[in-house]
């Protein structure tokens, strides 16, 4: 018991901390008191539909988000495989961007994170035209010739 406490990390660790160990006696114990107070951690793991619905911050890069994306993927429960993981992955995308990353299914998720990169740098260089943008601009223009 005395061991558990170091192979804990962040609020685990400084709950472990506050705690009077004197009132476990046994591992049994330690255990219950444990599993009592972290135990919403199993049951608001992620799913696949809450992977879906995890969207980008507009303030974070694509690899940061892809990367806290894989993370909460890597607790869904049954675990995902590559295929479904990508599908689902693209799913959680902007129309936008859905439609050019389409390339990248059947391909590895690392691969689909260089894709999505290269999108979306797209319009940044003038390659990739946003749908989003020409969408803006035929409504102003209809807007104005009173269409």
């Amino acid at each position: 018991m005395a061991y558990f406490g170091e192979s804990l990390t962040g609020i685990a660790s400084e709950w472990y901390m506050n705690q009077d160990i004197s009132h476990w006696h046994i591992w049994d114990d330690l255990a219950r008191y444990f599993i009592r107070k972290f135990q919403y951690n199993v049951d608001i793991a992620p799913d696949r539909n809450s992977l879906t619905n995890f969207k980008k911050k507009t303030a974070k890069s694509f690899r940061e988000y892809a990367i806290k994306w894989r993370e909460q993927e890597a607790r869904v429960k049954p675990p995902m495989d590559e295929t479904e993981m990508v599908n689902v992955f693209l799913q959680a995308q902007e129309a936008d961007y859905f439609q050019n990353m389409m390339s990248s299914m059947g391909n590895p998720f690392a691969e689909g994170i260089k894709i999505k990169e290269m999108v979306e740098n797209g319009p940044k260089t003038g390659r990739i035209i946003s749908q989003s943008a020409l969408r803006a601009t035929s409504q102003a223009i209809q807007n104005d010739s009173g269409v």
